[in-house]
């Protein structure tokens, strides 16, 4: 689909329930919550599927939209979700429209908008409301603003290209509050985040003279921290400040023993290429997946594919 096509469907039917994706970040959740604002200001009812990890930082933009018990939906939309692995904890059935910018979209969906070359869903979100609104309010625009800097971190990341600074410029002139955006999401750290990104600097692994640096983050860690949901945003990016890194990969060890994986790669180096063996994906620079395995077991299982990959040997 095109956005036009998108919002003509969107302006098609009604009763709406909006879905992030599991361990959701900044942008599925502020993407759904703009699009949820965006569809009740032309009349249509919509609410956002109660995702149990939204964090307390996120959930005050959304807690408002989740639906009464009552609420049957007439049409589910799942914002920034790859894959049906992805659903959030609680949801199951059909998803009538998928809008996102993943490139490993399994098009599980009835129908589909992907725009793979968008640094985040946020942008795809900013051109279907456009077009299926006629304009983009203040609140919304904060909220895009939100997803487009989260998931580009602050603009550091690789996927940035020229689309995400003239969207992140057309939101400012909409009025994006510039100012709160990067302080509560950039530069406030609770206590217990720096505890834990102490333990993390202080753990990391090095192998191939220092190309590949992995970071394990245990249960031990953020006990010994007192972190908790709420100060783990954004810890795939932190081991990616050392030097010579052309890879690098947070191991999170979760509550139920398994590992949540985040690799991150440097032009020429796919990080799809690793994730997707253990049934995950995500950008070229920037995957995920999952692995049944506590972190130390997880670190080898990832060593072994990386190796048979010869991803270093395909970068020189």
């Amino acid at each position: 689909m095109t956005a036009a096509e998108c919002a003509k469907y969107l302006s098609s039917h009604d009763r709406y329930l909006l879905i992030t994706h599991k361990n959701p970040d900044g942008d599925t959740v502020m993407s759904a919550a703009a699009l949820c604002r965006a569809l009740r200001r032309k009349n249509k009812k919509a609410y956002i599927f109660p995702n149990p990890q939204i964090t307390s930082k996120m959930l005050p933009e959304v807690e408002k939209t989740f639906p009464p018990k009552s609420f049957k939906p007439g049409c589910v939309v799942a914002v920034d979700l790859a894959a049906e692995n992805l659903f959030p904890e609680g949801f199951s059935g059909r998803v009538d429209l998928c809008i996102d910018h993943h490139p490993t979209n399994s098009l599980y969906a009835g129908q589909t908008l992907v725009k793979e070359g968008s640094s985040s869903c946020g942008e795809v979100v900013m051109e279907v409301i456009r077009a299926f609104a006629g304009n983009i309010t203040k609140t919304e625009a904060s909220l895009l603003y939100i997803a487009l800097t989260t998931d580009t971190g602050a603009f550091q990341y690789a996927n940035v290209n020229p689309d995400s600074y003239l969207a992140a410029a057309e939101l400012l002139k909409l009025g994006a509050d510039h100012p709160s955006v990067m302080y509560r999401y950039f530069r406030e750290s609770s206590h217990a985040r720096l505890h834990l990104e102490g333990l993390i600097y202080s753990g990391l692994h090095y192998y191939y003279d220092g190309r590949l640096v992995i970071a394990p983050v245990t249960q031990q860690m953020m006990r010994e921290s007192g972190a908790t949901e709420d100060d783990c945003d954004d810890l795939a990016g932190l081991s990616g400040r050392a030097e010579k890194v052309l890879m690098n990969i947070t191991i999170r060890e979760l509550e139920d023993g398994t590992s949540k994986i985040s690799v991150r790669t440097a032009p020429g180096i796919s990080s799809i290429a690793v994730c997707e063996v253990f049934g995950g994906g995500g950008h070229f620079m920037a995957a995920g997946c999952s692995i049944d395995a506590d972190p130390a077991r997880a670190e080898q299982l990832l060593l072994d594919v990386i190796e048979s990959l010869k991803s270093f040997e395909k970068a020189e």
